[in-house]
């Protein structure tokens, strides 16, 4: 659904004056004001007063606002529920029942002036095809569009978006020529990543470079534009499935930066069959050793597992097993269920604690995978032709033939 000029139906809760709109000046008081008593476009006011009226609107129709996620609304009494997805103007509602729907639906219409778009198949640049099993999401109309923007229609498409080499430094090569433009490929690649995972790490290493950019990043960024040049039709699949089971991998590679020596963690987390949540980010701090390097690998995947769960427990639909979190390092396991601790891991204390709690509570379990099987690996680092597809179609990256070869 949309809601046109959203920010019109908000109410101000202080006052606000205006000039009199040209056309309608008053001719026996032309030097008097307008009293706001709604909020206009490019009112600073207008953002938090929308806001507001969408909550007084979820009190008449008795739902729950999440401590997850403030953009989310859950209504559940008895066996119907339903979700409310709001994004400024644009909502995503379903339900548990097509009349529960339909009630919503018009509760909205009465209070809103909404416009009902049908069934999801396009929302804020991600395009959804439904599946008998599940749902595809993809960005190839926004590929394209990307691609025609960097001037990348016609390029020769490679097999990966990043090479296996090290890490480019900060200082590499001479200035960019044109580093607004360096910052606006990158920062639309960076949405481009909602649907594909694949593309994770590669982006996350030209962000680094965002505020002095050179022309050996200008070459990372060409190489994952010729790699997407290839897999426009590639996308995220959801699977629909009764489990919840949730699975995680972490992994780390320790003091990859060639100037700072910080480590890159990367880590992916399944419910049942698909990839919910996936994440490549250089480390805050130096780590001292690869266990440590790992070990906050191992923290964030369990924080941002405790957050997914805290989400499906408000949507009524809690996990009830352990998390299993998979690393391919050993002392990092080890120490996740060690309750002793030494002089080295005092500086790592606060993550040992967080982690060790979780485990502690039936939360999550920190169990060794080899290597070979760390789906992880595909966020922190290059890989081999062969591997990279072998990980990405585990990430539940895959075309569609309804999508390929056309936008």
């Amino acid at each position: 659904m949309d809601v046109s000029n959203a920010f019109l139906h908000g109410h101000l809760t202080e006052q606000v004056y205006c000039e009199q709109p040209t056309g309608f000046i008053d001719a026996s008081h032309p030097g008097h004001v307008c009293l706001l008593s709604r909020s206009l476009y490019g009112l600073k006011q207008a953002p938090r007063a929308w806001s507001q009226r969408i909550a007084s609107f979820r009190r008449l129709w008795d739902s729950q606002v999440t401590r997850s996620d403030a953009s989310l609304f859950v209504y559940h009494h008895g066996d119907m529920t339903a979700y409310l997805l709001l994004y400024v103007d644009d909502i995503i509602l379903t339900a548990s029942s097509a009349a529960l729907l339909q009630q919503l639906t018009l509760r909205l219409r009465d209070e809103f002036a909404i416009k009902d778009l049908g069934a999801l198949h396009y929302f804020l640049g991600i395009e959804v095809t439904r599946r008998p099993d599940g749902f595809f999401l993809h960005q190839q109309k926004y590929a394209h569009e990307l691609l025609e923007r960097a001037g990348m229609l016609n390029c020769h498409p490679v097999a990966t978006p990043v090479d296996t080499k090290a890490k480019v430094s900060a200082l590499d090569g001479s200035p960019a020529s044109d580093a607004p433009f360096y910052r606006s490929i990158v920062g639309a690649l960076q949405y481009l990543t909602l649907t594909r995972p694949d593309l994770q790490y590669a982006v996350q290493q030209v962000c680094l470079h965002m505020h002095a950019p050179r022309d050996s990043h200008w070459t990372l960024v060409k190489r994952i534009l010729r790699y997407i040049r290839g897999t426009t039709h590639l996308g995220l699949t959801l699977t629909a499935s009764p489990s919840m089971e949730m699975v995680a991998y972490s992994d780390a590679d320790w003091a990859g930066c060639p100037d700072t020596r910080r480590s890159t963690s990367g880590y992916c987390v399944y419910l049942g069959p698909s990839l919910v949540s996936w994440s490549s980010k250089r480390q805050p701090t130096v780590s001292r050793s690869s266990a440590e390097a790992e070990y906050r690998a191992v923290a964030n995947a369990v924080a941002e597992c405790t957050w997914l769960r805290q989400l499906l427990q408000e949507l009524h639909h809690g996990v009830s097993r352990a998390t299993v979190v998979y690393c391919d390092n050993v002392s990092a396991v080890y120490l996740s269920a060690n309750p002793v601790h030494h002089r080295r891991t005092k500086h790592i204390e606060l993550d040992i604690h967080f982690v060790r709690d979780q485990v502690a509570l039936g939360q999550t379990r920190v169990l060794h995978v080899p290597t070979a099987q760390q789906f992880a690996d595909v966020m922190t680092k290059g890989l081999p032709t062969s591997t990279f597809e072998e990980f990405r179609s585990s990430l539940c990256v895959s075309g569609d033939a309804s999508t390929a070869g056309g936008c």
